[in-house]
């Protein structure tokens, strides 16, 4: 029987060698978890196969790690360190023999009672061959997929199909420590640890493939059963004086128009499209953060990945990176409009389920995409949409569309007994691909619709577009956030007929927020954004190469020691290097003369740079404020800074979705200032360190501010000259003055004069009741007039004199 065991493994080590390719999750896992080689290990795996091992073995070689092929030694026993759970099914019958896994789960922790030990690794690994969900009703293909408990000969045909996508996950070893410290019966512990294991992979295995997925007819059928359907059915018939059998067809066509078509073979075929894409367009893909989506996982989580959007690319760079991560790519609610042939089949293939800009007027429509979109998470499908509802075409963050966040909540109302967590994600790039279209679009030109002429021309232009970065956010747990803020919200829960509860869209709106709080919480700063950020406030958009150095410098220790948020990343390279990296973006001037180089951006870039300044331009928000007050004060207080920033930052928070301030931020500021020989603090008193390079410095981070206040001197300024304004007026002469400054001044930043943006601020002031409505129109609060005189003190002169030409008067 050695010998034939013997044979099986030398047979299955050389299969494995020929066929199978794995890919190991985390990339990394001795450092990910601390992993000894020297101590005791055991590998823990759901099923006891010789391949499965013979893999494992060939990972752990390269990893480092124990052998599982070999036995350890516990004391005065040796022990298999590969732990079946289960044995595969005999090639003839139903019923497998149980493994020693039992066994030898009571001999460790017999071993940890009697001894003490403290150091024995028992290291749970999921292994699949293949990330196919399967079917609800299996077919001929299951034959060479991972969903079932293979026997010896099917196990053949998914190694030989499914050997080149292999997929091991190691996971954080297992505290026995805990279980042998639990006052519980000894002999059960052995049972329990096995329990604990089967829960674990059951939902490893969850994350990786999904749940299994129904027919496409299953599916339609099951949803054109639900009582809501059947309604909106009745509804449609009686509304348009048809028959039932034409109202259901047209229920059908919307179903086919809506509902995703999601291929394993298709997400396979775009995995190696993207590598090819992401090689070629980019130096590579920063991904931060990951580790906390795989906790949620492990917990049980079903994940809504809630991003923020950039570019096209976002659809694919998000599903590549969470597809990377091991994990089930979720379904992904598309714009209608990019359903045109081919892209809309890929896509639809993807996990891409499409959406129509409007449910207005389309009772059925509604009804059936609200349906829809409950069977996802009711069956435990992961789910991605954007909540801005479109591209941002400035590089801010977008009012939140609160459509998709509402039916969410309201399919939870169904009683879906998981908890559902959102997961922000922040996505920023070095190069935009559609930003020369954006430029467009923001100066008045119509918006093009998407083609397949248009993606044979993105792809015929193919170039360096630097670096991606994507960072995933502090999740929100949804059930978690409405025991909080909606105590009692499981009284409205129906599993059929779910109404609209008067609370739904005031917690929906406050949830949308907080979500583009979290995604600006987590963003990442990168080299074109930086450094459009220093070269944009000087003079001809150029600066010396040392004096660039420096700024960058400035920026970068700024950062580390007085960070907006934890979750913010920077580059970890050094100013030079960083440099280096942006200059081979080709968008950048090197102008050498015999004092040494200047660096300045491309005259077709330099409106562009806006773009991606108003990335990053939050975490810079208040540090540039302070900047700003200093440079012009040249001695102030702390308490002058803390005034300062109580009155702009409740603007700052709303404009650019901001997180509470903390109360040791400014201080955090201060303290970097210091550090950087910018200032002297005495106590409350602030003195500026009165030289040229500290002045500069300050002044070109004060500067990054120049065109937010203008914008709100303007709209302030018309407020307070007059009596009373009504809004429209308000709205329409801002952005007169806005366009007179833009011509006076050089200012090309598209948004300074964008009219929703300035419509936004306005309803800012009426939400924060700093402007309320008077007989004549709208007036101004005495907080707005203090702000008003702030604004005089902080904004150059030139610029000042310009807007009260116009507007006329001073604030008394």
């Amino acid at each position: 029987m050695r010998i034939v065991n013997y044979c099986l493994n030398v047979l299955s080590a050389g299969v494995s060698r020929l066929l199978v390719r794995s890919k190991v999750l985390p990339e990394k896992p001795t450092e990910q978890y601390e992993l000894n080689s020297k101590n005791p290990t055991f590998y823990i795996v759901r099923l006891n196969s010789r391949f499965d091992l013979a893999a494992l073995a060939r990972v752990c070689k390269r990893h480092g790690l124990p052998d599982p092929r070999e036995q350890q030694v516990l004391g005065t026993q040796r022990l298999d360190r590969f732990i079946g759970i289960e044995n595969p099914p005999p090639l003839i019958g139903d019923i497998a023999k149980p493994t020693n896994a039992l066994a030898q789960g009571k001999q460790i922790i017999d071993h940890l009672l009697s001894s003490g030990q403290k150091d024995v690794q028992v290291i749970p690994v999921t292994i699949l061959w293949g990330r196919a969900p399967g079917k609800e009703k299996p077919g001929l293909s299951t034959l060479i997929t991972h969903s079932l408990t293979p026997s010896w000969f099917r196990k053949l045909f998914v190694v030989l199909f499914s050997g080149r996508d292999n997929f091991i996950r190691f996971s954080q070893p297992l505290d026995l420590s805990l279980l042998v410290d639990e006052k519980a019966d000894v002999n059960e512990l052995p049972q329990k640890l096995l329990r604990v294991a089967r829960v674990h992979f059951r939902r490893q295995k969850l994350a990786a493939t999904g749940p299994k997925m129904p027919s496409r007819e299953q599916l339609f059928n099951s949803l054109l059963a639900s009582p809501t359907i059947k309604k909106a059915i009745q509804d449609e018939a009686k509304a348009k004086n048809i028959s039932q059998a034409q109202a259901r067809q047209n229920a059908v066509k919307l179903l086919n128009e809506i509902a995703a078509n999601y291929s394993e073979a298709m997400i396979r075929v775009a995995e190696r499209f993207l590598t090819w894409l992401w090689n070629k367009l980019y130096n590579g893909i920063d991904i931060k953060y990951t580790e906390q989506i795989h906790e949620l996982t492990n917990k049980g989580h079903e994940i809504i990945y809630m991003p923020c959007h950039r570019s096209h690319m976002d659809y694919l760079l998000l599903t590549y990176a969470i597809y990377h991560q091991g994990l089930v790519p979720p379904h992904i609610a598309a714009g209608i409009n990019l359903n045109f042939f081919p892209a809309g089949g890929i896509f639809r293939r993807s996990g891409a389920f499409f959406i129509r800009r409007s449910f207005a007027g389309n009772k059925l429509y509604s009804a059936v995409f609200k349906e829809y979109l409950s069977q996802l998470f009711i069956k435990g499908y992961s789910v991605k949409f954007y909540t801005e509802g479109g591209r941002s075409r400035t590089g801010r963050l977008l009012p939140p569309k609160t459509g998709m966040l509402a039916m969410t909540m309201q399919a939870m109302l169904r009683g879906i007994d998981r908890p559902i967590s959102i997961v922000p994600v922040y996505i920023g790039y070095e190069h935009v691909m559609e930003i020369n279209t954006y430029l467009k679009e923001l100066a008045g030109n119509d918006k093009k619709g998407e083609s397949i002429f248009g993606i044979f021309k993105a792809i015929k232009n193919l170039k360096n577009y630097g670096r991606g970065y994507l960072n995933f956010g502090d999740p929100i747990s949804i059930n978690q956030y409405l025991n909080d803020n909606q105590p009692n919200w499981r009284d409205d829960i129906h599993p059929t007929d779910v109404q609209k509860p008067q609370w739904l869209g005031p917690q929906v709106a406050n949830l949308a927020d907080q979500v583009m709080v979290k995604i600006n919480n987590a963003a990442a700063l990168n080299a074109v954004n930086l450094l459009a950020m220093i070269l944009l406030v000087n003079d001809k958009h150029a600066l010396s190469k040392p004096k660039l150095l420096a700024q960058l410098d400035f920026y970068f220790r700024l950062q580390r020691d007085a960070s907006y948020s934890n979750k913010v990343t920077a580059p970890e390279e050094t100013p030079e290097q960083l440099l280096t990296h942006a200059l081979k973006l080709n968008k950048f001037d090197v102008i050498s003369d015999e004092f040494g180089e200047i660096i300045a951006i491309n005259d077709k870039e330099k409106t562009l740079f806006n773009y991606y300044r108003n990335n990053i331009l939050h975490l810079f928000a208040v540090p540039s404020l302070i900047a700003l007050h200093l440079f012009r004060e040249k001695t102030t207080t702390v308490s002058k800074c803390q005034q300062l920033i109580a009155a702009f930052y409740p603007l700052f928070a709303k404009e650019w979705y901001l997180r509470e301030l903390d109360e040791d931020y400014i201080t955090r500021i201060l303290a970097n200032f210091v550090d950087q020989n910018l200032i002297e603090l005495d106590g409350d008193n602030i003195h500026i360190t009165n030289t040229n390079d500290c002045l500069a410095k300050l002044d070109m981070l004060g500067k990054a501010l120049n065109f937010t206040l203008q914008r709100y001197a303007i709209v302030i300024g018309f407020i307070q000259t007059s009596n009373g304004i009504e809004k429209a007026e308000l709205e329409r002469e801002s952005q007169v003055l806005a366009q007179r400054l833009g011509t006076l001044h050089g200012i090309k930043t598209p948004e300074f004069f964008d009219k929703k943006v300035l419509v936004s601020f306005i309803d800012n002031l009426r939400a924060q009741s700093l402007i309320t409505d008077g007989d004549a129109g709208l007036i101004g609060s005495v907080q707005l007039c203090e702000t008003y005189m702030h604004l005089k003190a902080l904004l150059p002169a030139r610029v000042w004199q310009s807007i009260s030409d116009i507007v006329q008067g001073q604030c008394k």
